[in-house]
């Protein structure tokens, strides 16, 4: 099974170089020290996930095809919300 996992830093002060890694099509999200550690985290949480939903007799997502994408917002409209 394979999964898309967006990453992004935390923006936290206080914890430099620490990444949020989102799954989008299992609606999860955890942490980790470094895109390495984020990744290994998100993994972790995923197999788990899986693994408690399979134990219930639940279904579990799988995703068709992801991908990421960004929009550029112009200064404009930034400035007049």
């Amino acid at each position: 099974m394979r999964y898309t996992v967006v990453i992004e830093p935390t923006r936290e002060p206080d914890n430099p170089g620490w990444y949020y890694a989102h799954i989008p099509a299992l609606d999860l999200t955890t942490h980790g020290h470094g895109v390495e550690g984020a990744m290994a985290a998100a993994r972790e949480l995923a197999e788990a996930w899986i693994a408690e939903k399979r134990a219930h007799g639940e279904s579990v997502p799988v995703e068709e095809a992801g991908f990421v994408s960004q929009i550029e917002i112009g200064e404009d409209a930034v400035h007049s919300a």
